[in-house]
Order: structure tokens, then sequence, then C-alpha cells
């Protein structure tokens, strides 16, 4: 499994290559199908035309590092499909590391985790907890209650 610090893109090639190509012909394809510089230190990931194979092209500042992986049955399958007017797809490492596991993700839906609430004149909206009120109230609630006792 790969670790990849949150800075590093990675960027999935959208249309099939020829992985007989070794490091300076990914390079090329990297500057040709994704249309980004292979020296940024960024993951570039290309596959076969049968999507069996896979190759991660990284750059990590003394040189290319080249990635091989095939699967022996199945498939490797793009997360999604690339924007209009572009031939790659940018992904996040969880979804690298699954594809590379051979899972399909196309159908995989992400959950909500974090939103922004909303705010008034840059200020964030601030409404009470439900209940609060009741609690000040309420003569026999005195300190913090953990739940013991009655």
């Amino acid at each position: 499994m790969l670790t990849l610090p949150s800075s590093v893109r990675i960027y999935v090639a959208a249309e099939p290559v020829d992985l007989r190509r070794g490091f300076d012909g990914l390079a090329a394809a990297t500057r040709s199908l994704i249309g980004a510089d292979p020296l940024s230190g960024h993951v570039f990931v290309f596959l076969n035309r049968r999507k069996n194979r896979v190759k991660l092209l990284v750059w990590d500042r003394t040189g290319y590092m080249l990635l091989y992986k095939r699967l022996e049955k199945g498939t490797f399958e793009i997360p999604t499909a690339p924007l209009p007017g572009h031939r790659h797809v940018e992904v996040d490492s969880g979804e690298l590391g699954l594809m590379l596991e051979g899972l399909d993700l196309r159908g995989a839906r992400r959950q909500k985790r974090w939103y922004r609430k909303p705010t008034q004149n840059g200020e964030p909206l601030r409404q009470p907890a439900v209940g609060s009120q009741d609690r000040e109230r309420d003569p026999r609630r005195v300190g913090l209650s953990l739940g013991w006792g009655g």
C-alpha cells in the first residue's frame, strides 16, 4: 500500500497507453495526455488497453520511480469519467489504493463528512443547542452530571 502526503496529486490517464514505454515514454505521455509536468512530484497513473495492467510514474527529486502492477483476474477501472475536454481524471490516495486492489469505484458514493456552517456577514450563525434553555432553568441540575446516581 502506498502512503502519500496530501500535497501529492494523483492523475489517471483516461486513455489507454502502451505500457511497453519506459520512464521517458511515460513522461512524454504525462505531458501529452495529462498536460502536466512529470517532474512535479505528483503521481501519474497509466492503464493498458485491456485494463489489467497499470503503471505509476513518480519523480522524487533524484529520479523517476516506476511502479507496475498486473491483475491476475479482472480489470482496473477509472473511478469517474473525465471532464469534457480533459483526457485524465484526478483521484485521491484512498481511491488509488482501492483501484490498485482491483475494486470498481464507478458506482460508489462518497458520504458527506464535513460541511461549512452557514454564515451571516462573515460570522457563523449561533443557534442554541436543543433543550439548552430547559437545562439552564432546572434547579436540580447543578454542575456536571456524568450519569451516575439519581
